[in-house]
């Protein structure tokens, strides 16, 4: 599906992801909130009272966070049309918050749907770290689809469209060990 406005790009994939957090909290696992990024309107259409023109107010830090049977959780979504993510779509402040909800136990993550593939895969702070330093020590700007860990593909089941919960049980485990 070709977007025909930027604005418009990821919110299937977040719609996805909400969907799966109703099913999460109807079912007693999780209770996951979506943060909404907050803006300053500037022009508004009179008559159909829609924001025309807005500017950030400040710099957001992820799109999701919450708890999973007492761990707190925070991630971000994102999508990629290639099989080579652009480390440019991170923020440093997200690093750094995610960074920090780390140091207080908390479970950090990506989720990134490879449009292209179809494919929704579950990337562990852990993970998105290294590749930032890399790229901070001079290296890669971005990471291929083929360093990603392939064990944390997330498909659809149970009516979950998204089930990021089994991502975070094997990042738990893969921590425990």
């Amino acid at each position: 599906m070709a977007w025909k406005s930027r604005g418009l790009r990821g919110s299937v994939f977040e719609d996805l992801i909400n969907r799966s957090n109703e099913v999460y909290l109807e079912q007693g696992l999780a209770l996951i909130q979506k943060i909404p990024t907050p803006i300053t309107p500037i022009r508004m259409d009179k008559e159909s009272r829609h924001i025309t023109l807005a500017y950030f107010e400040q710099k957001s830090t992820v799109d999701y966070i919450g708890v999973v049977q007492g761990i707190a959780v925070c991630f971000d979504a994102k999508e990629c049309a290639t099989d080579t993510f652009a480390l440019q779509n991170v923020h440093a402040h997200q690093m750094e918050f995610m960074r920090q909800f780390e140091r207080q136990d908390g479970l950090a993550f990506f989720l990134i749907y490879y449009t292209s593939r179809d494919e929704i895969y579950y990337v562990p702070f852990a993970d998105m770290e290294r590749f930032w330093q890399r790229m901070e020590n001079g290296g890669r700007k971005s990471f291929r689809f083929e360093e990603i860990d392939q064990s944390f593909r997330l498909q659809s089941k149970s009516g979950v469209l998204v089930p990021f919960l089994e991502g975070v049980k094997r990042d738990l485990m893969l921590r425990d060990e």
